[in-house]
């Protein structure tokens, strides 16, 4: 049994067959603790600013006293802009 038979599946890729911002997240995720961080890169580039997402919005819970909010923002635009940028490059690859 491996880690990917516990991964959800993406509705957009299963029932429309494209794939959408998210897809490959949670396989460069399971890349990453596997400490294959070039792999985890390539499979989804945003890999790195998602897990400093997750880990700032840990601490926004731990540490109510500081606000967060404008990092977390920040890092929002962040991973969108790099997971629109690598989403137009993957798909404009499949055209050439």
């Amino acid at each position: 049994m491996s880690i990917e038979d516990f991964m959800l599946t993406c509705p957009s890729k299963k029932f429309l067959g494209v794939e959408c911002l998210g897809c490959g997240a949670q396989r460069a995720i399971a890349l990453v603790f596997e400490g294959k961080f070039s792999e985890a890169f390539q499979m989804y580039p945003a890999v790195y600013t998602l897990l400093l997402f997750f880990v700032i919005l840990g601490m926004s819970f731990i540490d109510r006293k500081r606000k967060y909010t404008q990092l977390l923002m920040t890092l929002v635009v962040i991973n969108l802009v790099i997971m629109m940028i690598s989403y137009v490059y993957k798909h404009s690859l499949l055209f050439f």
